[in-house]
């Protein structure tokens, strides 16, 4: 049986997976992202985990999905949810590190390719990947190929701007769909209408036990965020065309509090044209495991 390492670097954490042949994930392990000072270290800590699992598999290669990770050149660069700065020659360190072949990619391309491969997108050559979670990221398959761009930068939704002069992203600019999409973009919005901070430790799930409660400043807050993301959506759709569009990530959570206005202002905003023909759909792979299963797909079956 031949093996697969794909690892899912987000803003907060990493994961790293080992995958069989037959797309079967038999190992995960996680990693704090932000507690890393330097990717150096970061690399070597990772590596040294990959370099100790291949006693136990036959490792083929490693596929690597990150904030802008650029499949063309290797490196991460310029990254505005990572701790690290600049550009980074992610896979010659990692191939320094465990001399195995290395492929970078953008961490929502790679969980837009789990989901073709091995997930609910299986059968599907056009469809769209939108990851929620520590940042707002997207992964466009046009004819059943990821759409990357002249630079590999092609695909990022969550840097549109739907708010002009709106609130100050991490990439420089002002009002991206991050800002108001992602999982600090939502409490944010609940902060702004109830004048009141989620603790530190309460995650967006929260938000959907006052909802369920009849907390009318929760279910503002995912009225206001569905209406963001779901004319952006229909946005997107005007420029492919998808069957699809797949929802992934932490703020999915919030089940029917949170899908049911973005499907409602995405239905609203379609242009007619494309009406009743794109689903808006869940991811059908376990969390953390889409994008660790399409960033092994890159050494499993290179693009």
């Amino acid at each position: 049986m031949k093996y697969f390492a794909g690892i899912d670097i987000g803003g907060t954490n990493t994961t790293l997976g080992i995958i069989d042949e037959n797309g079967g994930v038999v190992e995960t392990y996680q990693f704090s992202t932000k507690s890393y000072a330097t990717p150096e270290k970061f690399v070597d800590d990772v590596g040294n985990k990959l370099i100790e699992l291949r006693n136990s598999f036959h490792i083929e290669g490693v596929g690597i999905g990150a904030p802008n990770g650029n499949y063309y050149t290797g490196c991460i660069e310029f990254a505005p949810n990572l701790p690290w700065k600049g550009k980074i020659a992610l896979s010659v360190l990692f191939t320094q590190k465990t001399g195995l072949i290395c492929k970078v990619t953008n961490d929502a391309n790679a969980a837009a390719v789990g989901e073709m491969k091995f997930g609910g997108a299986m059968g599907m050559k056009n469809f769209i990947m939108v990851t929620l979670g520590t940042g707002v990221g997207s992964g466009i398959i046009v004819d059943g190929n990821i759409v990357l761009g002249h630079d590999g930068f092609a695909g990022e939704l969550g840097h549109i701007i739907v708010l002009p002069g709106g609130r100050n992203c991490g990439c420089g600019r002002k009002g991206c769909l991050e800002t108001y999409c992602s999982a600090g973009g939502i409490k944010k919005t609940y902060l702004e209408i109830s004048g009141k901070e989620l603790d530190p430790g309460q995650k967006i799930d929260h938000l959907a036990e006052l909802a369920s409660a009849g907390d009318k400043n929760a279910l503002a807050t995912f009225a206001k965020t569905g209406e963001i993301l779901g004319l952006a959506l229909a946005n997107v759709s005007a420029l492919t065309s998808p069957e699809a569009i797949f929802l992934f990530g932490g703020p999915l959570h919030c089940g029917e509090f949170l899908i049911d206005p973005i499907e409602n202002f995405f239905t609203k905003n379609l242009l007619s044209i494309y009406a009743g023909k794109i689903k808006i759909l869940t991811s059908q792979l376990p969390m953390n495991h889409a994008a660790i299963l399409g960033a092994a797909s890159l050494v499993k079956e290179p693009h």
